[in-house]
């Protein structure tokens, strides 16, 4: 560990940029010329179903029910929204079908929507409050995950089709 005030050496060349924390921690990166692309444009901004949902239920959830996935096919997670629950499920050829009910706070139409579960429970991982904030649009349009709406982080999460 390192202490915050210890000084970092920096070096820089038409390449390269490297960072010295000490004699045996270095951090050498190459350096790309170009315009940094606008990711601005991949945020959905016209998401008008909310999902507020306790984070920690949901991925202990979606872990539970993603057990029976063995192939790239089944780790779909289906995630059937309707008043007050949101049912998940997986299905395996191999191993049948897995669901269980979770409660959530979501008065839009019902949807049903499928996602990677490894993706969702890697954001659902990442968020540091109890609840999150789901904005979908539709099952095909790209997912907005907040962890409230007063945080900075929030995750675009596309979904597969189940």
């Amino acid at each position: 560990e390192m202490a915050a005030d210890a000084p970092v050496e920096i070096g820089l060349s038409p390449a390269k940029v490297r960072f010295r924390f000490s004699a045996d921690s270095t951090l050498t990166s190459k350096l790309i010329d170009g315009t940094f692309p606008d990711y601005t444009r991949v945020i959905p901004t016209a998401n008008d179903k909310l999902l507020k949902v306790d984070a920690k239920v949901l991925a202990e959830g979606v872990d539970r029910v993603a057990a029976i996935a063995t192939t790239e096919k089944t780790r779909a997670v289906k995630l059937a929204l309707g008043r007050d629950k949101v049912t998940l499920s997986v299905t395996s050829p191999e191993n049948g079908t897995a669901s269980e009910e979770v409660p959530a706070d979501y008065a839009a139409a019902d949807i049903e929507v499928g996602f990677n579960y490894r993706y969702l429970l890697d954001i659902l991982g990442q968020v540091g409050s109890d609840l999150v904030d789901v904005h979908l649009a539709d099952a095909s349009a790209p997912t907005l995950i907040r962890e409230n709406d007063e945080a900075k982080a929030l995750y675009v999460l596309m979904p597969m089709r189940v």
